[in-house]
């Protein structure tokens, strides 16, 4: 076959989830004969034609936050169907990106769209934007030819909303089996000696919460901060008064570096997850590959991944509680990190997400259509659901 992969920033994956999943899968369609094409944007890196054997091309999108996604995207399938050799499917990510559904079928693409969370329950889509969000679900189960949803969490919201049938394929883990320590004394750190968070500074991330919580508590190690937003000022300058009051937490800002990275993760005495809204997570899947205790926020889509292994908090007080009892506990907290580090190695295994991947695509490009009778219509028209918590 030959697929189209579009609607993200593309790879190298510096991101988020879609971005880590092209990358992982794409590479493995390859190496299995397959051609793959990734739209990418053109934001001032390094511009390369190929990665891992994917054909990239790079397209410019606007930079603001309402519109750099679609206008990336309206590029991108143009230049899919006027300039770009013919594919066999393509992937379109982000129901956001529903309306270019038409114009690939119409060229004769038939198409694959990867929902992702619930976007619309984001805080930075507001008014309009989360109207736009919750319309465009129902256009991409009117529309694709197959949805894919990353977490039980999302199936189920998508089968109670519309009465649509999705293909569950969660993402995968990448297994660290030796970690090294090497590069931790270049930032003042040791192994087991800090408590750690690697997210997005967004509202739906909890990562004020998580901060707050931590500067509540008592804990003697300190707590390391890795992210950063493009779109989120206000918040980000919250989260920076909150840890400009105690000493033990330390901003790292967006660290690139993925060697450095998974040598925060898998050091780390425990991973701090805040994430709420967006199905199965890179990050999460990452710190339990590494052999990380986790403490997650506590909805469905991280229980769904962490089994009973997991620790899990609702608000600041109730992290703080956890905070104490892991630094008492330090015994415990290697243990549940290798637990969970063999959950990942059984569940969340790339070469089995691109498996399905492979089937799925392979049907559809064969001309089947695995959305059944859905008509985008909502089972309640006009009664937002609750967010997806336990």
């Amino acid at each position: 076959m030959r697929v189209a992969m579009l609607g993200t920033r593309g790879v190298p994956a510096h991101y988020g989830g879609f971005e880590t999943a092209i990358e992982e899968i794409g590479r493995r369609l390859v190496e299995r004969g397959h051609e793959v094409v990734v739209y990418c944007r053109d934001a001032g890196q390094e511009i390369v034609e190929s990665y891992h054997g994917m054909e990239l091309v790079h397209l410019p999108a606007a930079r603001r936050k309402s519109l750099e996604t679609l206008s990336h995207s309206a590029l991108s399938v143009s230049h899919l169907l006027t300039r770009g050799r013919p594919c066999d499917v393509a992937v379109v990510f982000n129901a956001a990106n529903a309306p270019f559904v038409p114009p690939l079928r119409a060229g004769g693409v038939p198409v694959v769209v990867h929902v992702d969370g619930l976007e619309w329950q984001r805080d930075k889509w507001r008014g309009a934007g989360r109207h736009y969000y919750r319309v465009v679900e129902g256009l991409a189960v009117r529309w694709a030819d197959a949805l894919i949803a990353d977490a039980q969490g999302i199936a189920d919201y998508y089968a109670d909303e519309f009465g649509a049938p999705t293909e569950l394929i969660a993402y995968g883990a990448p297994v660290q089996e030796e970690p090294s320590a090497a590069r931790l004394a270049e930032l003042g750190l040791g192994a087991r000696g800090y408590h750690l968070v690697v997210a997005r500074f967004e509202p739906e991330n909890h990562v004020r919460e998580i901060v707050e919580g931590y500067t509540r508590s008592r804990a003697r190690l300190p707590l390391v901060v890795v992210g950063s937003a493009p779109y989120s000022n206000g918040y980000t300058s919250q989260v920076k008064a909150l840890a400009a009051r105690d000493s033990r937490v330390r901003l790292l800002g967006g660290v690139w570096d993925q060697a450095l990275l998974d040598e925060l993760y898998a050091n780390s005495a425990t991973y701090l997850h805040g994430h709420s809204v967006g199905g199965t997570n890179p990050s999460l899947l990452r710190a339990m590959g590494a052999g990380t205790a986790v403490m997650a926020w506590d909805v469905v889509f991280n229980r769904e991944v962490l089994g009973d292994r997991g620790w899990f908090f609702d608000r600041p007080e109730t992290l703080a509680a956890l905070l104490h009892e892991s630094e008492d506990r330090p015994d415990c907290m290697v243990e549940t990190g290798h637990a969970l580090r063999e959950r990942a190695r059984k569940t969340y295994d790339w070469e089995d997400v691109a498996d399905l991947y492979e089937s799925l695509l392979g049907r559809v490009a064969a001309g089947e259509t695995i959305r059944g009778t859905a008509s985008g219509r909502r089972t309640r028209p006009g009664v937002p659901r609750p967010s997806v918590a336990t």
